[in-house]
């Protein structure tokens, strides 16, 4: 494995390490200036370009809404084209409202998804930053309104903390 392919997944790792921990400086730092997003196989709508700071005020609520949540992502393919690159790998993505509620024969309060990542990079002086997430779902798994609450919810605690800033 090259240096440039070993940088490349862990920035994929990177990603999942900042959402699952709220570390939303972690999480900010790998990205370009602005990202192409396409969740459309998750929730429909269309893709879109958006500024990196504008993308991390979308994620914030609903993973501060959420009691828990664990991204893991497996079998990276890496392939470079100069000062371009892309990496597909798989995911699992679990989500937590409620942990205390969480039994072996109920999923009401958790969420999981499958599938894969394909996202895109570029080379920015002497690193690698993320310029593109794709994310395709093939399966779900679970109360996927668990992920409406947590936005809700997280809006509000957001909304708390700045107040009492």
């Amino acid at each position: 494995m090259t240096f440039d392919h070993q940088q490349i997944t862990e920035l994929v790792y990177t990603y999942a390490l900042g959402v699952d921990t709220r570390n939303w400086a972690l999480y900010r730092s790998i990205f370009a200036g602005v990202v192409a997003i396409d969740f459309t196989s998750y929730s429909g709508g269309q893709a879109f370009a958006v500024h990196a700071d504008a993308w991390l005020d979308r994620v914030k609520p609903v993973f501060t809404g959420l009691a828990a949540t664990q991204h893991s992502m497996t079998n990276p393919l890496v392939s470079i084209d100069g000062d371009r690159a892309m990496c597909t790998m798989y995911m699992q993505a679990f989500h937590v409202l409620e942990p205390s509620s969480i039994t072996p024969t109920t999923d009401e309060n958790s969420f999981t998804i499958g599938g894969y990542y394909t996202d895109t990079f570029v080379r920015s002086e002497d690193r690698w930053l993320v310029n593109g997430v794709a994310l395709t779902v093939l399966w779900r798994r679970g109360n996927e309104s668990i992920m409406a609450i947590a936005a809700q919810r997280g809006a509000s605690l957001l909304t708390t903390a700045e107040n009492h800033a």
